[in-house]
Formats: structure tokens, sequence, C-alpha cells
């Protein structure tokens, strides 16, 4: 296909498209399920910290930093920032996260005391995906440079090299995925234990939070296989 006096490949508009709608149908979803529920009270009146601390309670970790051996939490910039640290033992939540007491926030925080949760227990997924992360600090650039350098000099072997590099990422996308929705069903069974559910609007909202979460995981997983796909249809061709 010719298109501004230039050859693109049709398989490669594709898989554009693919992405954007994908991935962006995925955001819209999260934004407006986490806009929504932000905007009703919880039924416990707590904010995300004040959940948090209700949550982690119970959890000890053996290689904790400093002697500290309970999860601690800290306030983030950005929006649908939140995260936990493995390395710190730390849950960074963002500002409407930790200082309101949503739906949003309780779903939110639930979920990421679900990963401090798996971390100290020392879950197969959690640290299947922690042994990949030294290999994502370079992987991402490195792969692209291989793959470019490999098409400019049309060297297969160079292209294939950046191929399994660009795996690696493919590889821990995937393994996201269990990490990402076990935690999320940790952040229900927790809720619910402690009675911070007490209604069914608090399991509505928190189920549709967590929900709209992890299809933003299932999206990105996804486009990574797509982009994998198209690589390798290409060496092929070649």
């Amino acid at each position: 296909m010719f298109l501004w006096g230039l050859w693109i490949d049709p398989l490669y508009i594709v898989l554009i498209v693919a992405t954007l709608v994908i991935s962006g149908a995925a955001q819209i979803f999260i934004k407006s399920q986490f806009g929504k529920w932000s905007g009703v009270r919880n039924s416990a009146g707590l904010t995300g910290v004040q959940i948090g601390e209700r949550l982690g309670q119970g959890i000890h970790f053996e290689d904790a930093p400093q002697g500290s051996d309970r999860v601690t939490f800290k306030i983030v910039p950005g929006d649908l920032s939140d995260h936990f640290d493995p390395r710190t033992k730390q849950i960074g939540l963002s500002e409407v996260v930790a200082s309101r007491d949503s739906v949003a926030a309780m779903a939110v925080t639930a979920h990421e005391v679900g990963h401090a949760q798996q971390d100290a227990e020392g879950t197969v997924a959690m640290r299947a995906r922690a042994f990949l992360v030294p290999a994502l600090t370079f992987s991402p650039t490195l792969s692209y440079i291989l793959i470019f350098m490999g098409l400019i000099f049309n060297l297969t072997g160079l292209f294939w090299l950046g191929i399994v590099v660009f795996g690696l990422m493919v590889v821990f996308s995937i393994l996201t995925l269990p990490v990402e929705i076990g935690a999320s069903r940790r952040a229900l069974v927790m809720l619910r234990e402690t009675g911070l559910i007490a209604t069914e609007q608090d399991e509505q909202g928190v189920r549709r939070v967590l929900a709209a979460a992890a299809m933003t995981y299932v999206a990105a997983a996804v486009t990574s296989i797509l982009t994998l796909l198209y690589y390798i249809s290409i060496a092929r061709r070649s």
C-alpha cells in the first residue's frame, strides 16, 4: 500500500488501528468507572489510607528493608498512579484515592494491599514477574534497536534477536494478568472479611472498578501479543 509516496504495510495499519481501539476502550472504561464510583461514598466512611491501614495490619514481610515488616503508605502524584512497590514495601496512593472515602478509593486501595499480600506470601506469579523486572530496564529500547537495525541492514538474525528480546515484555505482560486478577480477588475477600463491604452498592462498585482495572492489563497483554505476532510475520516474509 502506497501512502504519500511511501510504502506502508497494510498489516501494520491493521495493528495500529487494533492497538488504538483496544487500548482506548480499556482506558475509557477504567476512567468512566473510576470517575463514577469516586463520587459514591463507601458505607464505612473511610478514606483510602484508612482502609489500607486496616487491611494491611495482618501483612508481614520477612525481607522488609530497614527492619520494618509492615506495609506503609505514601501519597504519589498523578491520576490512577496507585501501586505497590515490592522493593520498599510501600503502597503509593494518588491523592484522590488516599484522601477520599469513596467506593473507588476502597477498591483501588484494597487491590494494592492485595499485591502486598502476594509479595509477603511469595506467590509463584509474583516471583516470576519480579524475576523479569531487571530485564525490562533494557529490553524495550534494545528490542526496538535490534529490530530496526535488522530491517535497515537486512540482517535476519539481528531482527530475530530483537523479537526474542521483545518477547520478554510480552511474557511480562502475560504474567501480569494472574498477578492483577489475584490481587483483585484478594481485595474482595479482605473487604468482605473485615466488613468494609456492607451494602450491595459497595459490592457492585468495588467489582466494577476492579473489573475495569483488570481490562487495562488485558488490553496491554493483547496489544503486546499482536505486536509480537506482527514482528514474527515480517521476519518470515523477509
